[in-house]
């Protein structure tokens, strides 16, 4: 198994869309990229301890490879908003590629310039591509938060359009 760490807007959203993947052991909702030791939810909404909401993949590189993690990352949120993602502001839910290897910050950095000449933006892409230095597994009542909560009205808004994007998009990567 094989680890890859992604931010773009609440993780919420992120790791319901990981989730549908084949390949895909895990997807954890949790906090990186910050100065605070074991941070909380209320503290990283604060703003105030440099993290970002992220999500931790497990996944079997046999079955789907990081670029296809990549791949999904930037079509399930919008990489050119800095420090926001729709309703969501702040530098928490800013766009973020934490990477656990140099050949997953070669891919990132690859992949970024990549999207940046295809055009297919208006603005430029302003996603970070940084080490992990630490993850902080987000507290229990943040995961699976989708599954656990289909009709919470910002479920149904934000995340499940990711869902359905992933479903339609990636059929051919999606769990049968």
């Amino acid at each position: 198994m094989a680890k890859a760490t992604f931010g773009g807007g609440c993780f919420w959203c992120i790791e319901a869309a990981f989730k549908e993947l084949d390949g895909v052991e895990a997807a954890v909702s949790g906090y990186a990229g910050g100065e605070t030791d074991d941070p909380t939810y209320r503290e990283v909404c604060s703003g105030t301890t440099g993290h970002a909401e992220v999500v931790q993949v497990e996944y079997d590189p046999a079955v789907i490879g990081y670029d296809e993690l990549l791949e999904v990352f930037f079509a399930v949120h919008d990489p050119t908003q800095l420090n926001r993602q729709g309703p969501d502001v702040g530098s928490q839910y800013r766009s973020i590629v934490c990477y656990h290897d140099e050949d997953q910050r070669d891919l990132a950095e690859s992949y970024i310039e990549a999207l940046g000449e295809a055009g297919d933006h208006d603005d430029p892409v302003v996603t970070e591509v940084e080490p992990l230095e630490r993850f902080y597994r987000a507290e229990e009542k943040h995961q699976d938060y989708f599954e656990k909560n289909p009709s919470d009205a910002y479920c149904r808004m934000h995340a499940q359009p990711k869902v359905e994007k992933v479903r339609e998009r990636f059929r051919e990567k999606v769990e049968a």
